[in-house]
């Protein structure tokens, strides 16, 4: 019962049950209301004509077997028995009190009070009122016949209701009929179309599980285009998106420990040298120099990586404050002084005070560092490297460009990319993804422009005008 088939098969059940039951309890005593009343207003629409022959009757004179005749004539007319009450004062009031004409008896016999003959009596007026009688329900309208508001005779026009009850009786049996074939149609057709719908709930489960265990190349095939349609077209995205990063894993670990691996190689290799040979002065200066650049690109490669994690859990903090572009370029310019002499090549600054962004000052440096490391690595010596800054509309821009070779059109499209590297000079390949990434996270962007003889990489940040400092 806890299974969705059973839940929806049980839901569509208890849906035609209610509709049913509202049929039986509600629809079918209107229907006998209805027609009840239908029969009242049949018999008040004859009465009044009909009761006045009977007045004109009585107050010529006419003899008790003229009357039984023209009640008897006015019932084979209208197809309703016509009993003439008289009328006698009691102690509660008038009443009637015996039958004068009665178009179904032979003689007259006291009856009962007929309700409808009372409240015409009390109302002077056509009143109509349902009596049961001898167990079976009879309508009656009744019309007084004496002169003035009380009347010293009634005419009452009576019709039984067996017809109505017959009617509401076989309607009845009908709808319980019909109601256990709608019933045992609806449990039916409800259990196949959860069992249509639970098979396919079920191969998503499937799906579901073999993801979880690193399945991503079984796609759910699309059979229809409703919610569970929907649900398979959504499903087949995200294993494709699942897949995607899988694939990006399992590079990224490939690349990281190929990249991790290198140095380490090269550290042990030159620690055996050291432990097993005694070398010259020369020769372990030498290694000692190519130890240390190995444990830098560590560094650099270790602190890549862990930046990169941190971007990758939403984990690194980017504060939003204003930052003077240009005050930031000349520190970083500072910084490289050392490296450019030694790559013999120069780096200019073009900047001026009314470039401001809103950014994280330490990001954006990290970013500059990044992009100037990236053009010293990548260019010949003597190459020319510009920072320069710029405005333009609500935006600000630092521009990093040198007149190095350019970068092959077949790179351009995959500089930001993780771990790519375009020649054979070393490196991690992490740095442009990582300044990308952070360039994102403080609404902004990096750009790359390149041809023969000039590259550029434009990094833009959201403007502060000097109104707001």
């Amino acid at each position: 019962m806890n299974s969705v088939r059973n839940r929806l098969a049980l839901l569509i059940f208890v849906i035609t049950a209610a509709a049913v039951g509202f049929m039986y309890l509600y629809v079918v005593p209107q229907l006998r209301s209805s027609l009840t009343a239908e029969k009242l207003r049949r018999l008040e629409q004859v009465a009044p004509g009909q009761s006045e022959r009977i007045r004109v009757a009585m107050r010529d004179g006419a003899s008790e077997a003229r009357l039984r005749s023209l009640v008897r004539e006015i019932d084979q007319r209208t197809g309703s028995r016509v009993t003439v009450l008289g009328v006698r004062a009691g102690s509660s009031g008038p009443a009637p009190a015996f039958v004068v004409a009665d178009s179904a008896l032979e003689r007259s016999a006291l009856l009962p009070t007929y309700p409808a003959a009372s409240a015409a009596i009390a109302a002077g007026s056509v009143a109509s009122a349902v009596e049961s009688v001898a167990g079976e329900r009879v309508a009656e309208t009744a019309v007084g016949l004496g002169e003035g508001e009380e009347p010293s005779w009634i005419a009452v026009f009576s019709s039984p209701l067996d017809d109505v009850d017959d009617n509401v009786a076989l309607i009845r049996r009908q709808i319980l009929i019909a109601g256990l074939i709608a019933l045992l149609a609806a449990l039916a057709a409800g259990w196949l179309v959860a069992r249509a719908h639970s098979r396919r709930l079920r191969r998503l489960e499937r799906a579901a599980v073999k993801v979880a265990g690193g399945d991503f190349e079984t796609p759910i095939p699309v059979d229809s285009g409703d919610e569970v349609g929907q649900l398979a077209i959504t499903f087949n995205e995200m294993q494709k998106r699942l897949a995607t990063l899988d694939s990006a894993r399992k590079e990224f670990i490939a690349n990281a420990s190929h990249e991790l691996r290198t140095p380490i190689f090269s550290l042990s290799g030159f620690v055996e040298l050291l432990e097993d040979d005694d070398p010259d002065p020369e020769a372990r200066a030498e290694f000692v120099r190519t130890m240390r650049e190995q444990v830098a690109r560590l560094t650099k490669l270790t602190v890549d990586l862990l930046d990169l994690s941190k971007l990758d859990a939403d984990a690194l903090q980017v504060r939003r404050e204003r930052v003077v572009l240009g005050e930031v370029a000349a520190r970083v310019v500072e910084e490289f002084g050392p490296a450019a002499e030694r790559h013999h090549s120069t780096i200019q600054v073009v900047a001026g005070d009314a470039a401001a962004a809103r950014a994280d000052p330490e990001r954006v440096a990290q970013i500059m560092r990044i992009l100037i490391d990236n053009a010293l690595t990548h260019t010949p010596e003597g190459t020319a490297i510009t920072v320069e800054t710029r405005i333009e509309g609500e935006s600000v821009g630092l521009l990093v460009v040198d007149d190095g070779p350019g970068i092959e059109p077949r790179s351009r499209g995959r500089v930001f990319e993780r771990f790519y590297t375009g020649d054979e000079v070393s490196g991690s390949g992490l740095g442009l993804a990582i300044a990308r990434e952070l360039a994102l996270r403080m609404g902004g962007s990096l750009e790359l422009r390149s041809h023969r003889g000039r590259t550029q990489f434009e990094l833009r940040l959201p403007a502060v005008a000097r109104a707001a400092v």
